[in-house]
């Protein structure tokens, strides 16, 4: 039996896809209407108390090839492009699906982008972050359902560049360089390792605490 991605419930379905269901569509055709939302900081701070900590399992055996993505999720439309058009405006696709044109902003750095080959799809919890952090353990069908997850906040598009400063760093190692969006990105991450039963090391478990102490005060409890 193939592998479910864990949710949180039943709200995080969006409409879009629920009426392609109703209406005899795919429903993973139809893309989510927005990025999924993490869970409120006074959530995220409790799932964080209860990751287990661990030092990093050894990078023996990692492959991106064993977390298979980009995937076909309806037609021709694979994760990748359904992110784009999820996060992108005027978002204009051709026969095969691809983004021609459309405008991104990225979260990370504040900037806007304007064509898709400036556009990466960041896993929030990087997939090598991920095999040191328990996904070494894992079935195929469960990485690639973590590599591809559009219900949980794992996918955003953001720009290239911080994408690649970012590499396959945890919090305490990289954070993205606008302030404003620590507080998301530390409930996202967090909500992400809880979500999936992935590990925290001390450092970035100390980190995601202070990032989650930026959030507005009526995010905290």
């Amino acid at each position: 039996m193939p592998f479910t991605p864990p949710r949180r419930s039943a709200a995080l379905i969006s409409l879009s896809m629920l009426l392609a269901a109703l209406l005899g569509g795919s429903p993973a055709s139809a893309a989510p209407v927005t990025l999924p939302e993490p869970s409120p900081a006074a959530t995220a701070r409790v799932e964080l108390a209860e990751l287990a900590v661990d030092v990093p399992h050894a990078m023996t055996g990692y492959s991106r090839a064993k977390f298979p993505h980009w995937i076909e999720q309806g037609g021709s439309c694979s994760t990748r492009e359904v992110v784009l058009e999820r996060d992108g405006t005027a978002v204009e696709r051709d026969e095969e699906c691809r983004a021609v044109s459309g405008t991104w902003h990225s979260e990370y750095d504040g900037k806007t982008l304007t064509a898709a080959a400036q556009v990466d799809i960041d896993h929030v919890v990087p997939l090598a972050n991920a095999w040191r952090s328990g996904a070494d353990a894992w079935s195929t069908a469960k990485r690639r359902a973590f590599a591809n997850d559009l219900v949980n906040p794992q996918l955003i598009a953001v720009s290239a560049a911080s994408n690649r400063a970012k590499g396959d760093q945890n919090p305490a190692q990289w954070k993205p360089p606008l302030r404003s969006y620590w507080c998301t990105y530390a409930r996202a991450w967090t909500d992400v390792k809880h979500l999936y039963g992935l590990a925290v090391t001390t450092e970035e478990k100390t980190a995601l605490d202070q990032m989650l102490d930026t959030c507005p005060d009526g995010q905290n409890p």
